[in-house]
Formats: structure tokens, C-alpha cells, sequence
């Protein structure tokens, strides 16, 4: 049943807040499509951003939103392989059962700036081989160098400005992940 995270509410507001539970995680479901995800991998991250208990099991999440267990074990795996979501094992369980990853959006983000810096080397080296081109010729290139250098050089900075904030507005998400697992500083993480 979605309705978990509803305390002693009747029938009724049980049924408006599951109902609103549904359109919910299929809002996030259409949202990953958009974005080149399967729609069930946006469904099982929706349902677990509100899920309570935080962590669900692949069976638990196979019925909640009425999917094959073959489909959340893939989507399941990709959502992990992105590194928004996490497999956790409960003390006494035998099973595992996935949650949100805790910064997963600052990691994810970090990461981008590999893929950006990536983008960039890869005009430099069109931009060399277009030397002797007119200038209407190599524009392609030099906008996809100059776009991607502004990026590698001010993603770095609004990351660290957000972390800063992000401690400032809750001074304990400082301490969010650090007992289970470590989150990697910028100066850690690699570039091509």
C-alpha cells in the first residue's frame, strides 16, 4: 500500500494521499524520460524519495508500483550505476533494499564536470584539425569549446558555494554520509 507515511488519517485521507503519492512518482517517472531515463527508473527513485520506511526492498518496490521484479532489478541497478541511489543490507535481513543515495546530486554534479571537461578536450582537438577553416566554419566547435570551458571552470565554484549553503541553511547536512560512506572532495575526483 503507498500510503505509509500517513498517521491516523480516515479512508478518505488515505485515499487523497495515496492518489497523490501515484501522481507523484509518475510526475517523476515523465520527468526522467524527458531526460533520456526509462520512465521506471524515475518511478522507483520517485517512490523512494517518499517512501517510509526510506529503504525498500525489490519486492516491496515491484508491488508498490505494480512492476515486474525483472524490471526493478534493472532499473535498480541503474539508479545505483548513476549513483542516486544506494543497496543497504538491514541488520537481521537476508535481503538487500535500496535507498536514496545521500548526496548523490553534489556527486552527480562533480562527476558532470568530467563529462564537461571531456566535451571541451574534444573541441580543442576539432578546433586543431579546423586550423586553416573560415571562421563560420569552425563556430560549431568554437561554441561547444567555449560554453564547455565556462562550465569546467564555474561548476567547481557553484558546488562549493552550494555546500556552503547547504551547511549555513542546516548545519548538520555537513554530517550527512559520513558515518556510512565518504564523499569525495573536488580535488579527488578525476578528469580525462
Amino acid at each position: 500500500m503507498l500510503v505509509e507515511n500517513v498517521i491516523n488519517s480516515n479512508p478518505s485521507q488515505r485515499q487523497q494521499q495515496e492518489a497523490e503519492q501515484k501522481q507523484f512518482v509518475e510526475e517523476v517517472g515523465l520527468l526522467f524520460e524527458t531526460i533520456g531515463f526509462p520512465r521506471m527508473a524515475g518511478r522507483v527513485f520517485g517512490w523512494l524519495l517518499i517512501s517510509n520506511p526510506p529503504y525498500q526492498s525489490p519486492s516491496e518496490l515491484a508491488d508498490i508500483l505494480q512492476a515486474s521484479k525483472g524490471s526493478i532489478s534493472t532499473m535498480t541497478r541503474l539508479l545505483e550505476q548513476i549513483g542516486l541511489i544506494e543497496r543497504v543490507s538491514l541488520p537481521g535481513q537476508r535481503r538487500d533494499y535500496f535507498r536514496i543515495k545521500l548526496n548523490a546530486w553534489s556527486e552527480m554534479s562533480k562527476r558532470r564536470l568530467a563529462q564537461i571537461t571531456a566535451f571541451r578536450k574534444l573541441a580543442e582537438r576539432g578546433l586543431d584539425l579546423m586550423k586553416e577553416a573560415t571562421p563560420e566554419l569552425s563556430e560549431r566547435l568554437r561554441e561547444m569549446h567555449d560554453i564547455h570551458a565556462f562550465f569546467e571552470a564555474e561548476l567547481p565554484r557553484m558546488i562549493e558555494r552550494w555546500q556552503e549553503h547547504r551547511t549555513v541553511q542546516n548545519p548538520d547536512s555537513s554530517q550527512l554520509g559520513k558515518i556510512s560512506y565518504s564523499v569525495p572532495s573536488l580535488s579527488s575526483s578525476s578528469s580525462p
